[in-house]
């Protein structure tokens, strides 16, 4: 069996796609996934499964949520390597001591155009980013509420993403190795 790391994109944000952990964990336990673990009501759900196959697998979890509670989130599936990597790949380790102002967006795929000039372009001067492979760093010590940075990333990369902090990714990635 090989475990997997859902990152749910929009759901249980601003009262819509609300999707309540519990039953999240019912809707995947129904599809035979095992040792399922969620971790805060973002969408971060730890899983084994002896299913291959990412496309395969988050398919049918869109599906069955659809089915269960009318609509299909988008799902990104990590492995451990990969979360770990994308964990040590940290280019701000600054960052780290204030776990709410680094962020990591996993992409759905490697950006084939980036518009890195239009986000280098949105910066702050305390801003930072990095865009590494599937994996997008943001240091953004004011924040990214009123980041414009932050707010354009997904359009100028020009493929699905979903964001997570610092202490999330980390607390993720121990939920996963227990």
């Amino acid at each position: 069996m090989k475990t997997y790391i859902a990152l749910f994109r929009g759901i249980n944000v601003g009262g819509k796609n609300v999707l309540p952990m519990k039953e999240l964990s019912a809707v995947l336990e129904g599809l035979g996934l095992k040792n399922v673990q969620t971790y805060i009501q973002s969408g971060n759900v730890v899983f084994k499964t002896s299913t291959s196959g990412k496309r395969k697998i988050t398919g049918e979890i869109r599906a069955a949520i659809e089915k269960s509670h009318g609509f299909a989130p988008h799902v990104l599936l990590l492995s451990i390597p990969e979360l770990r990597n994308a964990i040590v790949s940290n280019p701000f380790p600054e960052g780290e001591s204030e776990p709410k102002s680094l962020h990591l967006s996993f992409l759905e795929s490697s950006p084939a155009n980036p518009d890195l000039a239009l986000l280098t372009s949105l910066k702050t001067t305390k801003e930072r980013f990095k865009l590494d492979g599937t994996v997008f760093y943001l240091l953004a010590p004011e924040g990214i509420g009123r980041s414009k940075l932050a707010a354009k990333t997904e359009k100028a990369l020009g493929v699905t993403m979903t964001a997570r902090n610092w202490r999330s990714v980390n607390a993720i990635l121990s939920l996963a190795e227990d």
